[in-house]
């Protein structure tokens, strides 16, 4: 068997923590006079926190200097942690667990490539970081996906071609971004907009032993 990794997104694919990151930026846009709706929020997906408020303040029409925009970056983001802060092990999308109790028991390394800046702390509330070999996150990489750094970085990690990694994604930037790195992409959430994966599954739910199987041989 040739050696193959593994690499996880966090939002939506581990964790929901997308709700909390949508409430956080509600409330900058309410403060900031205007509405923020959760169509509107799905802009928002596997994107970065920069380009998050730059699209939030093209809604608004709102124009700000740096000075004003690096703020409204650090308070979204504190009003983020504070909801964060909360979140225990009851938070994790259904069969991650087993999913990653299975490749944890073959001695599969696996990695987290997300865009977050928090996905260590959230890792370690939800009591999941020991399964990871490297977490690739937004302190560590300078491109946004749909550009394959974060995982082309993660596979260097793990010390894994990347033609010989699996990535589970759940937005179209993330599929995207895995296919731009010669990676197997297998998307969770709606087939009809994560057309471009080369597997889809609503969730970890519908992918058993059997399919993990093949993707190990």
């Amino acid at each position: 068997m040739q050696k193959i990794g593994f690499i996880f997104d966090l939002d939506g694919v581990i964790v929901d923590t997308a709700k909390y990151h949508y409430l956080a930026w509600k409330k900058l846009a309410n403060e900031l006079g205007f509405e923020f709706t959760k169509e509107q929020n799905e802009l928002f997906k596997g994107v970065s926190r920069k380009r998050c408020l730059e699209i939030l303040l093209d809604i608004g029409k709102v124009r700000a200097d740096q000075e004003q925009f690096d703020q409204w970056m650090v308070e979204k983001n504190l009003d983020y942690l504070a909801y964060i802060e909360k979140m225990d092990a009851s938070e994790i999308l259904p069969d991650v667990p087993r999913v990653l109790e299975y490749l944890k028991a073959r001695e599969i390394p696996i990695a987290l490539g997300s865009a977050s800046k928090n996905a260590k702390p959230i890792l370690e509330k939800v009591s999941l970081l020991p399964y990871f070999d490297s977490i690739v996150d937004g302190n560590s990489v300078t491109k946004a996906k749909p550009d394959p750094e974060v995982f082309l970085l993660a596979a260097e990690n793990l010390g894994v071609d990347p033609k010989k990694c699996v990535v589970f994604e759940d937005a179209v930037a993330g599929i995207q971004a895995a296919n731009n790195a010669g990676m197997l992409s297998i998307a969770i959430g709606d087939a009809t907009i994560l057309s471009e994966a080369s597997h889809n599954f609503k969730d970890f739910t519908e992918i058993d032993d059997n399919f993990l199987e093949k993707l190990l041989n």
